[in-house]
């Protein structure tokens, strides 16, 4: 294993914003891994710092396949992770929206610009990511539909979903929609949560990279086969929203197969206490994504369910 700081930038008002990378293998440019761009995302620094630990102790016995380079750079917003926010702490901007970045630009520009030029070159690219809403999925592969996506590779994961979306103006400007753009096969893997540790899905993860990795030949490694991903489109995804705010009580969790008419969750009046709307399932189907904040508005999001495929 090989550490270096791969992008630096001064800070007039603390310490130097060092962004470490650990090279593992030698030779081609294989697949590079990135966890936290985002201050919260404190389970895919987690995810990520697992998988310079195993990969570690794979090299010293030689399990990385010659003319094979790894890179994986755990985090790349710490600034804003060491005071609790999610964007850049100057200006509350997000680096995954600056990409592919511009050097002479404003400071996330440049950030991203610093990155990019160290990541771009790779064959795949793995991008451990959050949503923008608040609450956990099941853990799957997501890929935009640029017309250079690849889901059967997305399949090797061996995760239980593969979703692609179309991508919207914003999504151009991240990591995952310019590494395609650059001819690198991209994949974001999302985990049961964002800002706090979750063992069980982080070993989910690193097993779902150990596995691709391997089926890819750039590893050897015994692994579970895990799942055989079924491939969704975003847009078949069932969205339930709240018809009243207040406090939020959730009933159902990711992964969980629900039926029309099943309560998932109930709204309280946040003075009284009492029950003011309930939230049901408008179809049968598997719950992906649940939202967790205590508190909800009107019209929020939820749920997302995946309907059943016989319907």
């Amino acid at each position: 294993m090989k550490t270096e700081v791969i992008y630096t930038l001064d800070s007039p008002y603390r310490e130097k914003l060092k962004v470490t990378g650990y090279r593992f293998g030698s030779g081609r440019k294989s697949v590079c891994i990135v966890g936290a761009i985002r201050g919260n995302e404190v389970q895919q620094l987690y995810v990520c710092s697992q998988l310079v630990k195993k990969l570690k102790e794979l090299e010293m016995h030689g399990a990385i396949v010659s003319d094979n380079e790894i890179m994986v750079i755990p985090s790349v917003n710490h600034h804003a992770m060491s005071i609790g926010k999610r964007f850049w702490a100057v200006d509350n901007t997000d680096i995954n929206r600056m990409f592919p970045g511009y050097d002479k630009g404003e400071t996330t520009q440049r950030i991203a610009a610093g990155v990019f030029e160290c990541v771009k070159e790779y064959s795949y690219g793995i991008q451990f990511a959050s949503f923008y809403l608040p609450g956990d999925f099941v853990p799957h592969v997501r890929m935009m539909e640029t017309g250079y996506q690849n889901t059967s590779l997305a399949t090797l994961f061996g995760l239980p979903y593969v979703v692609v979306r179309k991508p919207k103006p914003i999504d151009t400007t991240t990591l995952n929609y310019n590494w395609q753009v650059w001819e690198t096969s991209a994949f974001s893997v999302y985990t049961s949560e964002t800002d706090v540790v979750d063992e069980e899905s982080a070993r989910q993860a690193v097993s779902a990279v150990l596995r691709f990795l391997t089926r890819m030949g750039i590893l050897r490694y015994n692994s579970h086969n895990g799942y055989i991903a079924s491939i969704i489109k975003e847009e078949e995804l069932t969205i339930v929203k709240t018809n009243a705010s207040g406090i939020y009580r959730r009933l159902k969790s990711p992964g969980e197969e629900v039926h029309m008419g099943d309560v998932l969750g109930e709204i309280l009046d946040p003075y009284e206490g009492e029950e003011i709307y309930k939230v049901l399932a408008p179809t049968d189907g598997i719950i992906f994504f649940a939202h967790k904040k205590p508190l909800v508005t009107e019209s929020e999001i939820v749920y997302k369910l995946i309907r059943r495929l016989h319907e």
